[in-house]
């Protein structure tokens, strides 16, 4: 006679929903870091004061530099660690890496355009801050980023257009002291 062995319902279920997990398909976080990051930018649009808008911006720079990918987020944060120590060559060299490796990731190409525009590589830092937006068209500090060199080109019509952009993503940007004529349609006080 052969044995039937039967598992308890709550422990099938619970054999079920961790399989369901380690099947998931592999995006699936991706696909709610995406939802959170449109709902903190729907937020940012709306932020009613600087202070707020401050803490939203916040969460959204989290997103972008802690991906979900472990080893592109240790990246990242050696990356940061060296910038924020003033080790910016080694910084260049680690952001030549990560925007190599990894090809789509805009914050790879946005610290790489900052890192250029810290050597005064001006050039560079337009050329990366170009495909920092062909990959998120509403990375505020990409658009902010090329409007001051716009500004410091003596480009101001370029540079009151990128920062027209920006505003329109992040009301409350600094930057937008810079640019008195934008106060009255863009910016709220």
């Amino acid at each position: 006679m052969r044995r039937v062995f039967r598992l308890p319902a709550a422990l099938l279920a619970a054999l079920l929903l961790a399989a369901a997990v380690l099947v998931a398909p592999a995006g699936a976080g991706e696909a709610e870091d995406r939802a959170a990051l449109e709902q903190l930018f729907a937020q940012l649009r709306l932020a009613p004061d600087a202070e707020t808008a401050h803490r939203i911006d916040q969460q959204i720079w989290i997103h972008w530099t802690t991906p979900s990918d472990p080893v592109l987020a240790a990246r990242m944060a050696d990356l940061l660690a060296a910038r924020r120590a003033g080790e910016i060559l080694a910084a260049l060299e680690m952001a030549d890496g990560l925007v190599r490796d990894y090809p789509d990731y805009a914050e790879a190409w946005n610290q790489r355009a900052t890192l250029h525009y810290m050597t005064n590589t001006l050039d560079a830092s337009l050329a990366d801050i170009e495909e920092v937006l062909k990959r998120e068209p509403r990375h505020f500090g990409a658009l902010s980023g090329r409007a001051l060199i716009y500004l410091q080109q003596g480009k101001r019509a370029l540079a009151v257009k990128d920062m027209a952009a920006a505003l329109q993503v992040h009301p409350f940007l600094n930057e937008r002291f810079l640019f008195p004529e934008l106060s009255q349609d863009i910016t709220r006080t």
